[in-house]
């Protein structure tokens, strides 16, 4: 599985606006008034449950923002399957470090594992299929790139990144732009020869007057699967298919099937459960 790399700036900048907010203005208090400056510490983060790794970066660096020397040793990477017990990292050094950097780890590798775990379920639910899972924009403001990296991380795609990196017609803009070929027609103006157009469409009927133009993909909402079966053939091949809408993980088997593309599921990134995952320091 390949997997792209998180920016370290990036990466950076997100553990230290997270520990800047837990610390606050006086520090950690509990830790400070009872932990000696000196003391050392051997701990492990550990798995309570089934599910795939996602996030170690940001781990890592939530320690090592607060002591440079933390050791911060890897048991697995990133898009690892785990069960419970399974020691996922472990820490050594400077034991307030440690404790003052938990919680930013775990919350960030919680919530990452959780959507890598629950894009895993839906993965193997159809697997066998042509069909791929992608996740969509409903992300959580300013963690975006993070929780479309977990997606990856659980064997999903990553539909497009923000509003800037292609044109999808829904429709709304279909309504305002007053018509689907009036839509298409000024997108295809305005886009340079590099961005891609895709239309969402929620009839036969419409899918075949989009289809008079040259699109690279169409959004099939919220069909039922004979009518993606029909959508499907009535395409036949000439741009990418999206089914979305309605999808969960009793569903997403028979979309698949249809032969369609491409699912995307929005449940990715704003439904996932987050992992279970527990800091504890060695005796």
């Amino acid at each position: 599985m390949s997997l792209p790399r998180l920016p370290k700036a990036l990466v950076q900048r997100a553990v230290t606006d997270a520990l800047a907010e837990d610390l606050g203005l006086a520090g950690d208090l509990t830790t400070d008034a009872t932990v000696a400056a000196e003391a050392e510490a051997d701990a492990v983060i550990a798995s309570r449950q089934v599910g795939v790794i996602a996030g170690l970066d940001l781990a890592e660096a939530a320690f090592a923002a607060m002591d440079a020397g933390v050791r911060f040793e890897r048991f697995c990477l990133d898009g690892a399957r785990v069960g419970p017990g399974d020691v996922v990292a472990r820490m050594t050094g400077n034991a307030r470090a440690i404790l003052t950097g938990e919680r930013v780890a775990l919350n960030y590798m919680g919530r990452l594992s959780g959507i890598a775990s629950l894009t895993r379920r839906y993965v193997d639910a159809i697997d066998g299929t042509k069909a791929a899972i992608a996740d969509t924009r409903k992300t959580t403001p300013g963690l975006r790139a993070f929780e479309k990296y977990a997606v990856r991380c659980g064997g999903g795609q990553n539909h497009r990144t923000g509003l800037f990196d292609a044109i999808l017609i829904k429709d709304n803009h279909i309504v305002a732009a007053g018509g689907v070929e009036a839509a298409i027609a000024r997108a295809r103006a305005y886009a340079g020869h590099m961005v891609k157009i895709e239309v969402e469409v929620d009839t036969l009927e419409q899918l075949a007057l989009v289809l008079k133009h040259k699109v690279d993909a169409v959004l099939l909402d919220n069909m039922a699967p004979e009518t993606l079966r029909a959508a499907v053939r009535q395409v036949g091949g000439r741009a990418l298919t999206e089914a979305s809408g309605g999808v969960n993980l009793q569903t997403v088997r028979a979309i698949a099937e249809t032969g369609v593309d491409l699912i995307s599921v929005g449940a990715l990134t704003h439904s996932a459960p987050v992992l279970d995952l527990g800091l504890d320091f060695k005796g």
